[in-house]
């Protein structure tokens, strides 16, 4: 029994070391950690400085491409947009006409003033 009782004290202080070095490894890991989050405090500061600053150009940037786009393309009268929007349905209407002249498939299409007289009839007019 006193044999039980030596080995039970034994376990005892062993258990209390394991658990007392157990202790000392948490607290080194807390002061470790402490220390990190200090080391890295300040780049966190840095990084959200930077992403802000990053953030306030992006805006200045989007405020004068606004501002750029604004000044140089002005919103045209309706007449104009109007003019603009049947120009572009006859080019896409002449598209299937001139496709296969230019690729050089087909004659001149039919129905289409050819350049070359248009520049000869002008050419008449001027020298009357």
């Amino acid at each position: 029994m006193t044999s039980l009782f030596a080995q039970e004290i034994r376990l005892s202080k062993r258990h209390e070391e394991i658990v007392s070095q157990r202790l000392m490894l948490l607290q080194q890991m807390e002061n470790k950690l402490g220390d990190q989050n200090k080391e890295k405090a300040p780049q966190r500061q840095t990084a959200e400085t930077a992403l802000q600053r990053n953030l306030s150009l992006l805006k200045d940037i989007e405020a004068a491409e606004k501002s750029l786009q604004t000044q140089n393309h002005p919103v045209p009268p309706p007449e104009v947009a109007s003019l603009e929007t049947l120009y572009w349905a006859s080019v896409e209407d002449y598209i299937p006409k001139w496709e296969q002249f230019l690729l050089g498939r087909a004659p001149y299409p039919i129905g289409v003033e050819n350049p070359n007289e248009a520049e000869d009839t002008i050419e008449k007019e001027v020298q009357q």
